[in-house]
Order: structure tokens, then sequence, then C-alpha cells
């Protein structure tokens, strides 16, 4: 991504003083080297409370998570409301038309001022002693506070989180002084440049909750062999070139994966290339988030944990608002909605399937096949992000 310090910062703690720990860090590091093995994660990565509390630390503490496109936050007032690894967090859009994101959770007692979710406000009220705050989290006002001279309303707002947009895809990281999202992006311009992101709208979107360790459902995404058993009358008939992928993995960060086909896809309004119309594109920034391209269309998927067996699944379909015009939109929506809703059933009820196998006793690490490259990728991130090994 043209850059090489990590996204994340180191936290302080004792994880590696807790021998299994210890054992499953110096177990990732092995993916560092410069011949990874070709073998799946230790199964108890997907189980281990004590690992999940470093992801939560080291990884979703500060770094960039997709979380909406602007349609969704397309009026001030809006909002969107979710967790993050186990921390609440709100993305508004305000008065001034900029995004801001916050913690929704009033500086009083501690009562959320917003369950997980979308809407619009004029500002936000907390249920509990009335204390009210402005769309950029600034304090508006706190009743029967005046008697306390020690209390500075000027001093109180809700902590702020890091907040861009690229393209039209809404990003937020926990930690409010990140290095800005368009550095590690800059790579994927060239891209992405025919596809006139900007130009997109969004069709359709999905918020979906999975029983499942979020890295389940990030494995899934990082290849495409599954497709012949997941998606045997979904996807698999779009691979008409086979199973197969090339990886690209740019940095410690962004990988890239190209699915081959062999029969171009036709399109009328958007500038690609002949590669771009048979290959399917996908851009994955760690840990979570990706950005899909199939012909005219542009999905974007987020995999964010909840808990260490449950994965909230945010993501959307665009289209390019000229292709549009004069359609009956309202038709491709639903048209779109179904093929999606069918997809993601599939990968849910497999993924939820392996997450009830993770803490059996007779599983062992798995071999990987040639048409998983992805995952090594994928497992060098995690390692570099959780061991902050020198990744060279």
């Amino acid at each position: 991504m043209g850059q090489s310090r990590p996204l994340h910062k180191s936290t302080p703690g004792d994880v590696e003083s807790d021998p299994s720990t210890a054992e499953l860090l110096a177990e990732l590091r092995e993916y560092l080297r410069p011949d990874p093995p070709a073998i799946g994660l230790p199964p108890q990565v997907f189980t281990s409370p004590r690992l999940y509390e470093a992801e939560r630390a080291r990884i979703f503490g500060s770094s960039w998570i997709m979380v909406a496109h602007r349609d969704q936050l397309a009026n001030p007032g809006d909002y969107l409301a979710l967790d993050i690894a186990g921390e609440p967090v709100m993305v508004t859009r305000g008065e001034d038309g900029r995004l801001h994101g916050m913690s929704p959770i009033c500086r009083h007692r501690m009562m959320p001022l917003v369950e997980s979710g979308a809407g619009s406000a004029k500002d936000f009220t907390c249920p509990y002693h009335l204390w009210r705050y402005h769309l950029d989290g600034t304090l508006a006002g706190a009743t029967h506070m005046r008697g306390n001279p020690d209390f500075d309303p000027a001093a109180c707002r809700l902590p702020g989180f890091a907040v861009a947009e690229w393209h039209g895809l809404v990003f937020v990281n926990l930690d409010a002084g990140a290095a800005p999202l368009d550095g590690w992006m800059a790579d994927v311009e060239g891209d992405l440049a025919n596809y006139r992101l900007d130009e997109m709208v969004q069709v359709v979107s999905w918020t979906e909750e999975w029983k499942c360790n979020w890295k389940i459902a990030v494995e899934n995404g990082h290849e495409n062999y599954h497709a012949i058993g997941f998606h045997p009358n979904t996807v698999k008939p779009l691979m008409t070139g086979g199973i197969d992928m090339e990886v690209r993995a740019d940095s410690t960060l962004m990988t890239r994966l190209l699915t081959r086909t062999e029969v171009p896809m036709e399109t009328s309004v958007l500038p690609l290339t002949d590669e771009e119309k048979k290959i399917l594109f996908s851009f994955r920034l760690f840990p979570c988030s990706s950005v899909a391209t199939f012909g005219e269309s542009v999905a974007w998927i987020s995999l964010i944990p909840l808990s260490l067996d449950r994965t909230e699944v945010r993501g959307g379909t665009l289209m390019p608002a000229a292709a549009l015009e004069g359609a009956d939109v309202e038709a491709i929506r639903k048209q779109t909605e179904a093929f999606t809703g069918v997809i993601n059933a599939e990968d849910r009820r497999g993924l939820e399937a392996v997450q009830r196998t993770v803490g059996s006793r007779f599983i062992q690490r798995g071999h990987l096949s040639p048409k998983e490259p992805g995952l090594l990728a994928f497992y060098r991130n995690l390692a570099f992000a959780l061991t902050e090994a020198d990744p060279a």
C-alpha cells in the first residue's frame, strides 16, 4: 500500500504469558517465514478467549473497518450504530455535512444513546437522565448539573473515532489518531478507476449475524475453492474458467484476489477493459473488509466480530447510476437482493457448521490446497498484527 508501518498499534498486556496463547502466537509466527507452511490455522485460534481479547486490542482497536455506503448516511441527521468487537460505535452525518464517528455511550452513567441499527435524528438524548448530545458528539445539555462546580459542560463530549469516506464507502477506526485511510487504499485507486465508484449508488444492503468466529468467515472470503461445495448452483456456474485464483499481496494489509472466467461480461456504461470484463476482482483490506467487482456491479462486505463466536456481516451491492436510468429499479433491487440472499445463506449455513466443530478434541490442522493461496496472505496479516513481528 506504499507504507511499511501497520495500521495496528501495540497494546500492553500479558497475552504471551499464557502458555497456551504463547504457543498459538508461536505457530502464527511461522506464517511470516519466506516459505510459510501450507497448513491451516490451529483450531484453538477460533476458540481461545485470550487470543480474542488480543485481537480486540491489537487489531480492532486501531484498524479501518468498512461499515456503510454513503447512501446510508446521505442526509444531515442520518446515523448508523453498530458494535466492532464488542465496542459500541456510531457514525453520523452532521449538520455541516461531514461524517462524525463517536462512542454512543452517555458520559454520565454509561447508558447507550441508541441501539444498533440506523435512523435519523436532530440530536441524541440519553433515555436514562436526558443528557443531550449534538450530531458531532458535543454536549447540548445536561439536566440538573449546574449545582456541580466540578462539571464542565464544554469539556464533556462523546469520545471520537476516526471516520473517512473513500469513493462512497464509509470506514471507521477506533483510533482517533489513525493514519489517513487514503494512504492504505492508494494502491487500488488505479485498479478500481474504471469502475467509477463515485458514480455508483447502492441498490441493496444487508446486515446479518452469523454464529461463527470472524476468522472463519474471513478465511472463506479469501478463497473460491468452496464454491464447489457451498455454491454449486449460484457462484460455481459463474466461474466458467474453472475454480482458480491468482493472489497479489501488495502489503501487510491489502490482498488482491483475481478469479478468472472464460466468457467476458457485457457492459455498456463503464469503460472496462477486456481483462476487467472477464476477471472478478476482490480487494481485501485486513482485517475484515473487502470490495469485489462483478462487471458493472460492485459489492462491499465487512465481517465484523461481535464476540468470540458471533460475526456481523454488513454489505451492499452498488451499480452505476447511469445503468439504472430508465430501468425497472425495483425489479433490479429484488433480483439482486434475492441472489445475494441465497449466497449469504449458503455461506452462513456452512460456516456455522464449521463453528460447531471447532471445539472437537479430534480435529487437526488441515493442509491447504493450491487453490487456497489467499489464506496464507490472510494468515500472514493476522500473524503480523498479533505478534508485531517484522513481516520481511
